[in-house]
Formats: C-alpha cells, sequence, structure tokens
C-alpha cells in the first residue's frame, strides 16, 4: 500500500513539472511573438518613412534634360541668393539658395509607384516637361499618363505616373544647406519662382 502511495505521488511530481515545461515552452513562444510584432511595426514604419520625398537624391551632377535651356528673364539671376519657402524636404523651408540654374519650362506635381514597389507617391513635385517620355512641348492636362525619365527618387523613372497638374514657369536648381544641418545639397531640381523668396540683404 505504501508503495503504490509512493507510485502515485511520483507520478504527480513529473506530470507537475510538464506541465510547468509546458507553460514554460508557451511564454517564450508568446515571447518570440509578441518580439516579431514589435520588429514588423518597427519595418512598417521604417518602410512608411523610406516612401517620402527625404528619400530624394538631395544632390545631383548638374546635368540636365536635353532640350532644357537656360532663361535670360528670370526673377533670380544664376549667383543670387534667395530664400526657400517650399517643404519638399526636411531643412528646406527657410535655408539659404543660391541660383544655379534658371530654366523657363512647363512643371508638373505627379503621382506615381515606384518601380521598385512600396506605396504610391502623392502629389510629388515637380518634374518637368523635358523629364517625361515623349512630353511634346504643349502643357499637359491633370489626368494625363506619362511616363516619368526623371530619376529624383528610387524607383522613378521608367514608372507610370498621372499628371495633378502643371504649369508654365521657371524652374530654378539650387545649392543650399539645410536648416536642420547635415550637408550641403547641391544643384537640386527643381524649385519655382512662387517658392523662392528675396533675401533680406539688410539682415
Amino acid at each position: 500500500m505504501k508503495y503504490k502511495k509512493l507510485i502515485v505521488a511520483f507520478i504527480a511530481i513529473i506530470s507537475l513539472l510538464t506541465l510547468t515545461a509546458c507553460s514554460g515552452t508557451n511564454d517564450k513562444k508568446g515571447l518570440y511573438k509578441n518580439n516579431n510584432t514589435n520588429t514588423d511595426s518597427n519595418m512598417e514604419e521604417t518602410e512608411s518613412e523610406s516612401g517620402s520625398n527625404d528619400d530624394m537624391n538631395h544632390s545631383s551632377s548638374g546635368e540636365v534634360p536635353k532640350g532644357l535651356k537656360p532663361t535670360e528673364n528670370s526673377t533670380y539671376e544664376v549667383g543670387s541668393k534667395a530664400i526657400i519657402e517650399s517643404d519638399h524636404m526636411k531643412g528646406m523651408k527657410g535655408a539659404e539658395a543660391t541660383i544655379v540654374g534658371a530654366y523657363s519650362t512647363n512643371a508638373y506635381a505627379v503621382s506615381y509607384t515606384p518601380t521598385t514597389g512600396g506605396e504610391k507617391v502623392s502629389n510629388h513635385k515637380w518634374v518637368i516637361q523635358e523629364e517625361i517620355k515623349n512630353a511634346g512641348s504643349e502643357l499637359l492636362k491633370p489626368g494625363t499618363k506619362v511616363i516619368l525619365e526623371a530619376n529624383h527618387m528610387k524607383g522613378m523613372k521608367g514608372a507610370n505616373a498621372t499628371i495633378d497638374f502643371g504649369e508654365r514657369t521657371t524652374v530654378y536648381m539650387i545649392d543650399y544647406t539645410p536648416t536642420n544641418g547635415g550637408e550641403r545639397v547641391t544643384n537640386h531640381k527643381w524649385v519655382t519662382d512662387a517658392e523662392l523668396s528675396p533675401l533680406d540683404e539688410s539682415q
């Protein structure tokens, strides 16, 4: 009888240890799952951020599209300075710009899906007439489907895009130092007349 009690007690102890081990394994699985969830969340945030205009090639070689000619009647002359009023990217608004080039053309805001995948980019400013495949010379109407030849952002060149709106204007290539720090940006494309204001020489 005593022997049977010992066997029962032994079996109870084994069962208890087994349950504890299983519980510990589940806890670890739960912890691992939670960690994976957090990682996925962080990845989504990173991907979301990478879809912004901060992925633009801030600096360029200064090469302009074939057929784009300098204008002689620009508001801001080459070599002059102005204040940037646009906020295409962080650190741009309020920065002092040096005008590198001024060109008269049609400028467009476009929406497109990158060829590299990812979320659709909406209302990207600016793509000019000479950076659109077979665009001709006439101002394109909103809703027109086009293929981009500009390479301002990853996945832009060759992407199918829709014209949001366009305008005949002067576009400028500029150099500037971001107001939030960082390296100087050279030959940035593009800003328009409306996105610049005169530099206050009295300061």
